[in-house]
Formats: structure tokens, C-alpha cells, sequence
């Protein structure tokens, strides 16, 4: 399978089969093999790991006191903060548990306490981009708000996206260190909107996450070093969730207007897998196995492994590509596709 930005076509995509029919048929596959269970002693562990790590990083800040040391405390912060981030899009799935309150509790602690992202507006807007991932109208994350994700976005593209679009391959990377910021700041502007629910709860614990964590910042550590440490700490927080994010979907075939395939061609045709090693499963919190997740959204993490094959071979029966690739091959790919899309704006002469 290519990584054209050509629009896959609802037509080509579902050859032969009544709709739905294919994914009912996956789905007594995985049923049948357990695959939808849930594992409470996996995510008792892995909550766990997560929190000690994550409180692990603030005793080593107190520890350390008044050094520049602290820089490698913030690095090793990034990477908490990121895998909490992990463990609230698990539980916005409620892989963990199956009832909405105690996801929604321990998503907003993992999420707006801990991290300083709203669980609510990252909860709407993930849900959009998986009833459409990579559809050009309904997928936010493919919205041209500062990148722009087809050549035919670029050729509309107005102010920031189609000053950045020239060149938003070569600095998409860098353009990443800006995201730890930008999640905050979307939390909050997301506490005006009306979709958003319990929004007094979300604001105070937002507001209690950035007062604690400057407050305890420039309380240890003199002005100079606090405002280093956040740099650091959130340009890597950044680069972190990025790098498990980008390869999923970036790159891949895009939908647009009535372009609407069944959903397991929806699922699987915009979505890219992640080869390699339970290492990478744990770093990317799951999120290499993206077409599986993409499929059942509510799969325990540690079962998405064992599902791959199984969706593998299911989709070469019914001549649905299936596409992989490692890690790295997948950020170039990635990178390679935002400098093609960017073409219509370096090909028009500049003003």
C-alpha cells in the first residue's frame, strides 16, 4: 500500500461485500480468542508504574534542589508525562474499566491533575478522529488549523498554515517541541466551548496542575533554572506524545466529503502499524498496533499484539491492505508526505 494523498474512494474500498458484513465477521474472530476481555491486573500494574514513576520523577526534583541537573530531571518528567498521557487515552477508550464515572475520574486525575490536558476536550475531539480518521471535513486532527495534510488544503491554505506549508516538512520535528504548550492552551480555550461537559471541575484542575507545578517550579529552583526546566520539560513532553502519534495515520490515504467506506475499510486503509518489540508496545503505549486500535477501540493494550496477526491475515481474505512499517521508516514517511502536500504553495510565486 502507497501513502499517496489521493482520496480513497468509497467505491474502490469496499468491492463486493454489504456493509459492515467484513468487520462482523473480524469481529467473532476476536471475540472468540478472548481478545475483548479485560485485563485488571495488566492496567493495576501498569497504573501503577505509571504513578510511581511519575511521583519517582517529583521526589527526584526535590531531591536535586537548586541544580542544573534538574534538566535531566525534566527529561525524565517528559517521558512520565507522556505515558499518563498513554494511560488517559486507555481509559477515554475504557479499556480499564467499563463503566463511563470511574474512567472519567481517573482520566481527568491522569489527565487534567497530572498532566495538565483536559481529559473532556481530548476525549470529543479523539472520538471525531476515530469515526473518521483522515477524513479532510470530520477529522480534527487532520484539520488545516497549522499544517495543512493534502494538496488540496494547500491550495486554500491562508495565513499560518500557508505561511508554515512551504517548508512544514523540514521543521515538522521541531515544530513538536511546541505541542506540550499547546495542549495546555487548548485545554483551557476548550472550557468555553459547549461541548465540553463538567467544565467548573475541568477548569479547577487545570488551574490546579499549572499553579502546583509553577509554584513548586520556582519555589526549588532560581528563575533562570525554573524557566529552563519548563522548557525542557515540555518541548520533550511534546516531541514524546508526537513521535507515538504521527506515525498512525500521517502520510496515509485521506477522505473527503462523501468518501465513505465501510467501517473496516475506513479503519484500516487510513491507519498504519508499527513493527518491532515489546519495548516499542510499552514506549508507544500501544498505539503501533493502530489499526487493531483503530478496530476495536476498547481492546486492552496488551491484547492488541496478539490481535495483529489475526487482523492481518483477515484483511488479506478480503483484500483490504494491510500496511506496516517500522518506526523510523514511518516518521520519514510521515515527514515525507507533509513536504509533498506543501507543493501548490512553493510552486506559487510569493507576494
Amino acid at each position: 500500500m502507497t501513502t499517496s494523498t489521493e482520496t480513497v474512494s468509497a467505491e474502490a474500498a469496499e468491492p463486493g461485500s454489504a456493509k459492515g458484513s467484513d468487520f462482523a465477521r473480524l469481529s467473532r474472530r476476536i471475540a472468540e480468542e478472548g481478545l475483548m476481555r479485560r485485563r485488571p491486573g495488566y492496567y493495576a500494574v501498569r497504573l501503577s508504574l505509571v504513578a510511581t514513576a511519575f511521583l519517582g520523577a517529583w521526589v527526584a526534583f526535590a531531591l536535586v534542589g537548586d541544580s542544573w541537573w534538574q534538566l535531566a530531571v525534566a527529561a525524565f518528567m517528559a517521558l512520565a508525562f507522556g505515558q499518563a498521557a498513554l494511560v488517559m487515552h486507555d481509559l477515554a477508550h475504557r479499556q480499564i474499566f467499563s463503566r463511563r464515572r470511574p474512567s472519567e475520574i481517573w482520566g481527568r486525575l491522569f489527565g487534567n491533575l497530572g498532566v495538565g490536558m483536559s481529559y473532556g476536550w481530548w476525549m470529543n475531539k479523539h472520538t471525531r478522529h476515530h469515526a473518521n480518521p483522515n477524513h479532510e471535513e470530520l477529522d480534527p486532527d487532520v484539520a488545516p488549523d497549522i499544517l495543512v495534510w493534502s494538496q488540496e488544503q494547500a491550495r486554500t491554505a491562508r495565513g499560518m498554515p500557508r505561511f508554515i506549508g512551504r517548508v512544514q516538512g523540514w521543521i515538522f520535528f521541531p515544530l513538536l517541541t511546541l505541542e506540550g504548550f499547546n495542549l495546555h492552551v487548548a485545554s483551557f480555550r476548550a472550557l468555553r466551548s459547549a461541548p465540553m461537559k463538567r467544565r467548573g471541575l475541568e477548569g479547577v484542575l487545570l488551574t490546579a496542575h499549572v499553579v502546583i507545578y509553577l509554584g513548586v517550579l520556582f519555589t526549588v529552583l532560581s528563575p533562570g533554572k525554573a524557566v529552563a526546566f519548563v522548557l525542557v520539560h515540555q518541548a520533550l513532553f511534546g516531541v514524546y506524545l508526537g513521535c507515538c502519534f504521527a506515525p498512525n495515520h500521517k502520510g496515509m490515504p485521506t477522505l473527503k466529503g462523501d468518501d465513505r467506506p465501510d467501517f473496516l475499510r475506513r479503519q484500516v486503509l487510513t491507519s498504519r502499524n508499527v513493527t518491532g518489540s515489546v519495548f516499542k508496545d510499552i514506549a508507544l503505549g500501544g498505539l503501533n498496533y493502530q489499526i487493531e486500535h483503530h478496530l476495536f477501540p476498547s481492546m486492552p493494550t496488551p491484547h492488541l499484539r496478539r490481535a495483529a496477526p489475526i487482523v492481518k491475515r483477515y484483511c488479506a481474505e478480503v483484500g483490504v491492505p494491510y500496511y506496516e512499517t517500522g518506526l523510523f521508516a514511518s516518521w520519514g514517511e510521515a515527514v515525507r508526505h507533509l513536504h509533498t502536500v506543501g507543493v501548490p504553495i512553493r510552486q506559487e510565486p510569493r507576494s
